[in-house]
């Protein structure tokens, strides 16, 4: 919630936050905050939105709101107490309507099938938990966005047959190789044709974890069991660490 807190504010004062200095001192304040007994607690979208549109710009406006609540909780307890709860929900109500994006319902027919998923997840999660709790419909939402992100780059891979000789063929690979991709990184070479030699070129992709390391492993067992002579270049320094650290097998780079 802090980063979307962040984001919003950063869009309405045409302003643009560190998120990793903002995560640094929210989480050492937690901490310090655990250890007197205190509470750990969050940027809040609702009170940041008020801030901003009544003008407030910088630390001094939060140090401010921080006090002032402070001050209302330990000495005007009873008279906020007196507030009726349809005056604090109509504030909310206002808040949450000048932070929605009525544009971005106006093009929801352009948006990404995908995105919309994500969105309706996220809602979804949200409100069917009890009490709300956005963290979860966060968390549930970013899931689904990993997921649908896999699947997405998976399919960009490519093995390509550049050059196809009697004796050689040669192989180019372009894409990440991980878990989601090796099935169509395996469907892209003809195993069962084994000249003498064989290439793969690996300059344009990129080994991720083990799974790309036995789907390569496993390509190159193959074509040798053929009685091919099987030669990989082009791997990067990243690649071929991992590579070898977990591959069986001889590259050449």
């Amino acid at each position: 919630e802090t980063f979307l807190t962040q984001d919003i504010v950063d869009d309405a004062n045409d302003s643009s936050s560190n998120k990793n200095k903002e995560a640094r001192g929210q989480g050492i304040a937690n901490i310090v905050a655990s250890i007197f007994g205190g509470m750990a607690g969050c940027a809040l979208v609702g009170q940041s939105v008020m801030n901003s549109e009544n003008g407030g710009k910088t630390r001094l406006s939060t140090l401010s709101s921080g006090l002032s609540l402070l001050l209302m909780i330990l000495i005007f307890k009873s008279w906020i107490g007196s507030i009726p709860m349809a005056a604090l929900v109509a504030v909310m109500i206002t808040i949450s309507i000048s932070t929605a994006d009525i544009n971005g319902l106006k093009n929801i027919r352009k948006i990404p099938k995908s995105d919309i998923a994500v969105m309706v997840t996220t809602f979804s999660v949200t409100m069917l938990t009890k009490p709300h709790n956005l963290a979860l419909g966060v968390i549930a939402g970013v899931a689904l966005a990993a997921i649908l992100f896999s699947r997405k780059v998976a399919k960009v891979i490519s093995v390509k047959r550049i050059k196809n000789e009697e004796n050689r063929i040669i192989y180019k690979v372009k894409g990440q190789l991980f878990f989601v991709s090796k099935m169509y990184f395996l469907q892209g070479f003809d195993v069962y044709e084994h000249p003498r030699e064989i290439i793969i070129d690996m300059a344009s992709a990129h080994i991720w974890d083990q799974s790309g390391v036995v789907a390569l492993d496993q390509i190159i067992r193959k074509f040798k069991n053929g009685g091919s002579k099987v030669e990989i270049i082009g791997l990067n320094k990243e690649s071929l660490n991992l590579f070898e650290r977990l591959g069986g097998m001889e590259t050449n780079h």
